[in-house]
């Protein structure tokens, strides 16, 4: 296979291909190999900017996903070495099990801005499996993700996000080191697991309350609340306080405190 073959950069993928190789080390290094993790997952890979480097570190077992024919072809003729470790798939819809079992894996890549929440609340789904995601994002989303409370950016991935993972803002990524270059800066974040495992709430009622809550981020929580709960009187010291005040604990405890209202009612 000719070794200057390369792949086309698709617009409907949202395919932008590093081309800086002092960056593609730089983001690589970020991977910690959380709660010692070395099965790592490289989602949407393209010409392997990334897996490059990621494979540098001898204890990573890289396997590689992405949805373009031409990248499986590509990775296949360049990254012999991945054997049977490349996955022509859809991240949102493959049935991750078929690869990993139940085995920890950690979730890695410059993933495209298009899709890029969605590939953060599949990982959430499985969250007890994946202990680390690292990666690139568009700028904007990726402070919005690490953004702490008091801030206009924190809001309901922030909060959903930050139940499970300890997040982190690594460095900013300049346009011109991609082709073709996106029109917007690019932020790297690492996410690692915390040690909350269950919450002491119906977790879907948790993601309800979130939502309601910053659905309606200018007012008071208690007037969000309220469609919640209908005529029922509830009184709670968050209620005088707007969504971008409330911590994670206190989302917590908001929840816990509209579930007995909701049960007594």
């Amino acid at each position: 296979m000719s070794s200057n073959m390369s792949v086309k950069a698709k617009k409907h993928l949202g395919q932008h291909f590093l081309i800086d190789k002092n960056v593609s080390k730089k983001i690589a290094d970020q991977f910690q190999a959380h709660r010692n993790c070395t099965k790592v997952l490289e989602i949407g890979p393209g010409m392997g900017a990334l897996t490059t480097f990621l494979l540098e570190n001898k204890n990573n077992e890289v396997w590689a996903m992405d949805i373009d024919k031409e990248s499986i072809v590509y990775l296949k003729s360049h990254f012999p070495q991945l054997e049977n470790r490349i996955i022509e798939a859809d991240f949102l819809k493959d049935n991750l099990a078929t690869h990993f079992g139940s085995e920890p894996f950690a979730v890695v890549g410059n993933f495209p801005y298009n899709i890029s929440s969605q590939i953060l609340f599949r990982c959430l789904e499985y969250r007890n499996q994946i202990p680390e995601i690292m990666g690139m994002f568009q700028r904007e989303v990726a402070w919005r993700i690490a953004e702490k409370p008091g801030s206009k950016a924190y809001g309901i991935i922030s909060v959903l996000l930050q139940t499970f993972y300890d997040i982190e803002y690594c460095f900013t990524v300049d346009e011109h080191v991609f082709d073709p270059p996106p029109k917007v800066k690019s932020g790297v974040i690492r996410l690692t697991r915390n040690e909350r495992n269950q919450l002491p709430c119906d977790e879907k009622k948790f993601i309800q309350v979130v939502k309601a809550c910053f659905n309606q981020r200018r007012k008071m929580i208690r007037n969000s609340i309220k469609a919640m709960l209908g005529d029922v009187e509830f009184d709670h010291p968050l209620l005088t306080k707007r969504p971008e005040q409330l911590s994670v604990e206190d989302f917590i405890e908001l929840t816990c405190a509209v579930e007995q209202i909701a049960s007594k009612a």
